[in-house]
């Protein structure tokens, strides 16, 4: 397996993961740990297309980190307000 196979497939484990926790109902979908695992894999990923020259892959993913990003704000904003 070449370099950069295995970064595609970390990065597409990482989100994997977090999708079958929530699934599962082991995750809660707006749980930190569900936000940190989409944006970790995301850009992970971004690296995987950017290595493939893979630019409407870049696009996508740099979409998904944003949404996790949003995420994790909304986490850390509301661990302040309590």
């Amino acid at each position: 397996m070449d370099y950069t196979t295995l970064v595609g497939l970390v990065g597409a484990s990482i989100i994997l993961v977090g999708f079958l926790l929530n699934q599962t109902g082991r995750l809660n979908a707006d749980s930190l740990l569900y936000d940190v695992l989409n944006a970790v894999g995301s850009l992970v990923l971004i690296y995987y297309a950017v290595l493939l020259d893979s630019y409407p892959f870049v696009v996508l993913n740099a979409v998904w980190l944003i949404v996790s990003a949003h995420g994790l704000y909304k986490s850390f904003r509301g661990s302040e307000l309590k």
